[in-house]
């Protein structure tokens, strides 16, 4: 018998090329403070989230698609889309196409210092 799940994604992980930058631009994009630690078989900097039943993620020394060509990470928005955007342009990012309004939410795309696809999400209230 087959049923839906409550959550389809339950992780993710972003490669970077150097930890110390890549906690930099996501605790910017985040306006969060994020912290290299030395959990598993790889250094790893934590997603913020605020319970511990929340999905979040976490980057780690990896070798990123390039251009944005591998998967998109879509990364919810802490406050508004704009100034979650404009924190990761300034820290960063390149920004690609206008913002896509859906039915559900808005959001944009973007590609990280290190080649990683982002899409910067922000739920409808």
């Amino acid at each position: 018998m087959t049923y839906p799940v409550k959550d389809t994604v339950v992780w993710c992980e972003i490669p970077v090329t150097d930890m110390d930058a890549g906690v930099a631009f996501y605790s910017a994009v985040f306006d969060s403070q994020m912290e290299i630690t030395e959990m598993g078989p790889n250094p790893s900097a934590f997603f913020p989230k605020q319970n511990e039943e929340d999905v979040a993620g976490h980057i780690y020394p990896g070798k990123p698609a390039q251009n944005g060509e591998g998967m998109t990470a879509h990364l919810h928005a802490p406050d508004t889309l704009e100034a979650t955007v404009g924190r990761a342009q300034k820290a960063g990012a390149q920004i690609i196409g206008p913002i896509v309004d859906l039915p559900f939410g808005r959001f944009q795309y973007a590609i990280d210092p290190f080649g990683n696809s982002l899409g910067i999400y922000s739920k409808l209230r």
